[in-house]
């Protein structure tokens, strides 16, 4: 199994922007087809962005969709791997798309109180239902935070609701910044403290930093051999060396690390 760790948005009304973030090293492309277009743009975008997925790519490619009514033009494309859904306030959101199109994996995106509120009942709607995510500028807004930290609570939410629904851990949100890769770096360090596994880009710059935020140190890539190696002789609860007991949460979530690693 892979782990994406890079999720890089590119509007959907800029095809060049689009191509130059399939070559970008992004694990996933996401063509943005909302906040990043122009209202008087939409229908272009949604234009080009089905010429670009009239062929299938070797990145997988995401589309951000503006409302319901883009997803009949695009939903049948070769190259379209997913689609994000915005806005998404209940279960019944998703479900409506999800009878409609049950084959198209589903990622939605929770942008306001009621949502987080509605978070494990979104992320388990429907098996199409792959991934959920926070939209924190939007969040943000709807809950008059000012400080980062006010929006911790509500990411926390998202991490258990993933899991409690037996999706992979979500991605952090975009860092707005696009200069400014430090705090980047240690938004990212936060993040995996929380549980979250990768981030969502907007700029190709800030790809490296979160790539090497979200994998295995050294010392986790150990201590996770050490697990997998027991785990292949006993089963249930383990011993390890040094004493400690692991169980199969701890087994897989060494596994994961094993994969990560690979990347480096």
């Amino acid at each position: 199994m892979s782990f994406p760790l890079t999720w890089l948005y590119a509007p959907g009304d800029r095809p060049a922007v689009v191509r130059k973030a399939l070559v970008s090293g992004a694990d996933v492309v996401i063509v943005d087809l909302e906040d990043a277009v122009a209202p008087d743009r939409k229908a272009y975008a949604l234009a080009a962005t089905a010429d670009l997925l009239a062929d299938p790519h070797p990145v997988p490619v995401h589309v951000r969709v503006h409302a319901p009514r883009d997803i009949p033009p695009l939903a049948a494309l070769p190259g379209l791997r997913g689609f994000r859904l915005p806005k998404v306030t209940h279960a019944t959101d998703v479900q409506r798309i999800a009878d409609e199109f049950p084959d198209i994996p589903l990622y939605p995106l929770l942008e306001n109180a009621l949502a987080v509120e509605h978070a494990y009942a979104i992320a388990s709607a429907h098996p199409s239902v792959h991934g959920v995510g926070l939209g924190e500028a939007d969040l943000r807004a709807d809950l008059g935070v000012r400080d980062d930290r006010g929006l911790d609570w509500a990411r926390g939410r998202i991490v258990v609701a993933a899991r409690a629904a037996a999706l992979p851990p979500p991605a952090q949100s975009v860092h707005p910044d696009i200069r400014d890769l430090d705090t980047l770096a240690a938004s990212c360090a936060r993040g995996r403290l929380m549980g979250f596994l990768g981030r969502a880009a907007i700029h190709p710059r800030q790809l490296p930093v979160i790539e090497q935020a979200y994998l295995p140190t050294p010392d986790e890539i150990a201590a996770a051999e050490e697990v997998v190696k027991a785990a292949q002789t006993e089963e249930g609860a383990l011993a390890l060396p040094d004493g400690r007991f692991v169980d199969a949460a701890v087994v897989e979530g060494a596994r994961r690390i094993l994969t990560l690693s690979a990347r480096a």
